[in-house]
């Protein structure tokens, strides 16, 4: 937890910095927010009976996204943008590969057990903010949504057994996607992502399909 908020301090003081900068020169052609990076709370949704988030399962990107404004006043357009996205989730899910067969039960007796996805990341924003090309401290409001390609996963367990590990299970879903929101003023902004698509295909637990997905609640910061 300490690192995380070492990070958001970090995140802070880059983007106060660069948008003192922004001011030093008026451009009436100016661009926003062009570079981005979020700190965020993950939350398991759609859980089976038993399952259980047990720890802070914390999310991090970073990225760039290509402000397109659409009318003179350059406070109204679309962002198109790639970036870089990791997620843990700590949860009392147990994945056990056998012959490259997936099953999950529910773990009992650990001491620690992390589900960690990293990510390419496509997002889209429809824009509107109050900004001029003088003022860096306006009112954002940014809504659209992302996709995800995950490049590597992996799960790991530790009991009184031993660890238990897979990586790149093929029953997880490579590409996911879903609905995003950023809301807030200056430097701070409050973000959401909400998954609509399952994180896994094909698992159960006990008579339950393992059908859960993703909200991510934390913030937003953009640079330059």
């Amino acid at each position: 937890m300490k690192n995380w908020i070492l990070l958001l301090l970090l995140v802070n003081g880059l983007t106060t910095y660069c948008q003192e900068i922004h001011t030093d020169s008026i451009n009436p052609h100016y661009l926003e927010d062009q570079l981005y990076t979020s700190i965020t709370y993950n939350i398991l949704n759609n859980k089976p009976n038993g399952v259980k988030q047990n720890g802070f399962s914390g999310g991090f990107s970073i990225g760039f996204i290509k402000d397109i404004p659409f009318n003179t006043r350059r406070n109204f357009g679309i962002a198109l943008g790639i970036g870089y996205n990791y997620n843990a989730y700590i949860q009392n899910i147990k994945f056990t590969e056998t012959n490259n067969t997936v099953t999950t039960t529910i773990a009992t007796n650990f001491r620690s057990n992390r589900y960690a996805v990293n990510a390419i990341e496509f997002p889209l924003e429809i824009r509107w903010r109050t900004s001029t090309p003088s003022d860096y401290k306006f009112t954002r409001i940014y809504v659209g949504g992302k996709i995800g390609y995950a490049f590597h996963t992996r799960s790991k367990l530790s009991d009184d057994n031993g660890l238990v590990k897979t990586k790149n299970i093929a029953a997880f879903n490579k590409l996911h996607y879903g609905l995003t929101a950023a809301i807030g003023y200056s430097t701070f902004n409050f973000y959401i992502y909400y998954g609509l698509k399952p994180m896994f295909k094909g698992l159960s637990i006990g008579e339950e399909t393992l059908e859960v997905s993703e909200i991510q609640i934390g913030f937003k910061f953009y640079i330059l």
